[in-house]
C-alpha cells in the first residue's frame, strides 16, 4: 500500500465506506498514470475533417510518421470528410478517452462552426481535451485563370459590374468565412458554392466550375506554380516569402483585410491528464523535427506549438474572435 494511500485511511479511520472510496480513487489515479508511462502500446489513430491533399491531411501524416520513429508504433490517419469537419468532430467525441483515438482539426471545428451552424452534433469545448496548437498560417485568393481581374482592385471592380454572377467555393468554415467577410467588406455579392473538403473545391475552381477561393496555401499554391489558378493576394498582414510577387489582400485593393487559420491536437474529453501531457510531449518532438519544419514552412505556415493549457485559452479567444467576424460578414447560421 503506497504512503498516500496510508495517510488517506488514517484521516477517514474505521469508515469502510471512505476507506473503499479512497483506494478506488487512488487505484484508479495509478492506473492512469502507469497508462502514461507506457503509453503508447498500441497503434493511434489521428482522425481528421478533411481529404487528401489538406493542410490537415499533410501535416498529421507529417506529425504521425515522427511519432511512429519516437515510439515505434504505427499512426493511422483517419479521413471523415464532410459537415466542414463536424462528422470527424463527433466520432472523436465518442471515442474512448484513452489517447488512442486523437483529433487533428482547425478553428473550423473549434471556434467557426458554432456560429455558423444552429445545431452541432459535438460540442468544441465540453467533448474534447486541449493537447496543444500545431501551427498557425495564412490564406491566398485564387482565381480561374479565364477570369478578367489581374488583381484584388480588378476582381472588386468586375464583381461589382457582375452582382450576384461570381461565385466562390469553400469545403471548410476558414474558406467560407475569410471568402464571405472579404465580400462584406468590398460591398460585393458573390453566390456560395459550398465543397465537402478544400481539396475538390479548389479541382473545381481549376476546372472553371467556380471563380474565385480565399484558401490556405497547401491546397492552392500548388495549382498557382503550375499556371492553372493567378494568385491575386494573401490574406497576411505582411507578404508570404514562398510568393513574394503577390500582393496581401489589404495593399492589393482591400485595406485592412486580414484573415488566418490554425491546426491543433485535441483528445476526446476525459482523457487522463497525464496521457494529455504525453501526448502533448510526443507532438512538441514531433514538431521540433526538421522534416516536420520544413513541411509546415513549405506550406506558408508557421510551428506554433502550445501547452494544453495555452490551447484552452487560445481557443476560447478564437470563439470569440471568430463569432465577431462572422456576425460582422452578415453570415447567419443555417
Amino acid at each position: 500500500m503506497n504512503s498516500r494511500l496510508t495517510q488517506l485511511l488514517t484521516i477517514f479511520g474505521n469508515n469502510m465506506k471512505y476507506q473503499s472510496l479512497v483506494a478506488v480513487a487512488l487505484a484508479t489515479l495509478a492506473t492512469a498514470t502507469a497508462g502514461a508511462q507506457t503509453y503508447p502500446d498500441k497503434p493511434i489513430t489521428i482522425i481528421i475533417g478533411s481529404t487528401a491533399g489538406s493542410t490537415t491531411d499533410g501535416l498529421a501524416r507529417a506529425v504521425g510518421q515522427q511519432i511512429t520513429k519516437e515510439t515505434g508504433q504505427p499512426v493511422i490517419v483517419d479521413s471523415r470528410a464532410g459537415a466542414f469537419g463536424g462528422i470527424a468532430a463527433q466520432a472523436v467525441a465518442r471515442s474512448a478517452p484513452d489517447g488512442y483515438t486523437l483529433f487533428i482539426t482547425t478553428n473550423t471545428t473549434q471556434a467557426a462552426n458554432p456560429h455558423l451552424f444552429k445545431k452541432l452534433t459535438y460540442d468544441p469545448i465540453k467533448d474534447f481535451a486541449p493537447v496543444g496548437r500545431m501551427v498557425q498560417g495564412y490564406m491566398l485568393m485564387v482565381v480561374n485563370p479565364t477570369l478578367k481581374a489581374q488583381s484584388v482592385g480588378e476582381f472588386i471592380a468586375l464583381a461589382k459590374q457582375q452582382p450576384g454572377k461570381l461565385n466562390f467555393a469553400s469545403g471548410s468554415s476558414s474558406a467560407r468565412v475569410a471568402t464571405e467577410l472579404f465580400q462584406h467588406m468590398a460591398g460585393i455579392k458573390l453566390n456560395y458554392v459550398p465543397y465537402k473538403a478544400n481539396p475538390p473545391a479548389v479541382m473545381d475552381l481549376v476546372g472553371g466550375q467556380t471563380d474565385v477561393m480565399i484558401v490556405d496555401l497547401t491546397t492552392s499554391l500548388p495549382q498557382v506554380k503550375s499556371g492553372k489558378l493567378r494568385a491575386l493576394g494573401v490574406s497576411s498582414p505582411q507578404r508570404s516569402s514562398l510568393v513574394p510577387g503577390v500582393p496581401t489582400i489589404s495593399e492589393a485593393g482591400l485595406p485592412g483585410y486580414v484573415a488566418h487559420h490554425w491546426n491543433a491536437l485535441y483528445a476526446p474529453a476525459g482523457t487522463p491528464p497525464a496521457v494529455i501531457r504525453r501526448i502533448n510531449e510526443l507532438m512538441r518532438h514531433a514538431m521540433a523535427t526538421e522534416p516536420v519544419r520544413q513541411w509546415v514552412e513549405q506550406n506558408g505556415m508557421e510551428v506554433a506549438p502550445t501547452s494544453p493549457d495555452e490551447l484552452a485559452k487560445f481557443q476560447l479567444s478564437e470563439y470569440d474572435s471568430w463569432g465577431k467576424t462572422i456576425k460582422q460578414a452578415g453570415i447567419l447560421p443555417e
